[in-house]
């Protein structure tokens, strides 16, 4: 190593010249090569390999998130008869629901429905009578206000016998008050429901 380094002061390099390159020591031709050789080496790695590695890596990932995205689909498409099967009974429950809301034909009839069930409930009826419609996106609110007076108890057998109508009836926003004669005053408003949507 001593005699390389030592050969290396010896060399004048003011007389090297690309002129006369060929008559340069080998020891100074080796390392012109092996710096040569490495920015060549460098300048491929840059030019030509490095993009390719990031193009590599990106059609790695989207063949990962390919795959991915294969096994959720074949997990769905291996569940579709299901899912039809599904749709299916889901299709005919909605129908049965549609047809527990009333026609505009019928809703004059649940007023005779609730004050039968009222009267037969032991109630006595204050008030009884329809509020504006509300339109909603695939329905029509239809709310009624009753007012009727009794006892707890047969305000708990009015509201189990409206539950069991054949149309579908839900009550909001009830409030009992004590009329001082040991009657209660029960406020409620029930409200039904009419499909605005193509049957």
């Amino acid at each position: 190593m001593s005699t390389d380094l030592k050969a290396l002061t010896d060399i004048d390099w003011s007389d090297l010249t690309l002129d006369n390159i060929g008559e340069w020591p080998s020891l100074v031709k080796s390392l012109v090569f092996i710096f040569v050789f490495i920015i060549i080496l460098g300048l491929s790695y840059k030019f030509l390999v490095e993009d390719k590695i990031g193009v590599y890596e990106t059609t790695l990932n989207k063949e990962t998130e390919l795959r991915d995205s294969y096994r959720v689909k074949y997990a769905k498409a291996s569940r579709l008869e299901i899912y039809k099967q599904q749709m299916q009974e889901m299709e005919e429950k909605f129908s049965q629901l549609l047809k527990k809301l009333p026609t505009s034909n019928e809703t004059p009839g649940l007023l005779d429905d609730l004050s039968y069930v009222g009267t037969t409930s032991g109630l006595t009826f204050v008030k009884i009578g329809w509020l504006p419609e509300v339109k909603k996106e695939f329905y029509t609110e239809l709310p009624i206000k009753i007012e009727v007076e009794g006892s707890y108890h047969e305000f708990g057998e009015f509201v189990g016998k409206v539950a069991q109508l054949p149309r579908i009836i839900s009550l909001h926003d009830f409030e009992i008050q004590a009329t001082g004669d040991d009657q209660l005053v029960f406020s409620v408003i029930a409200k039904t429901y009419r499909y605005e949507g193509d049957e």
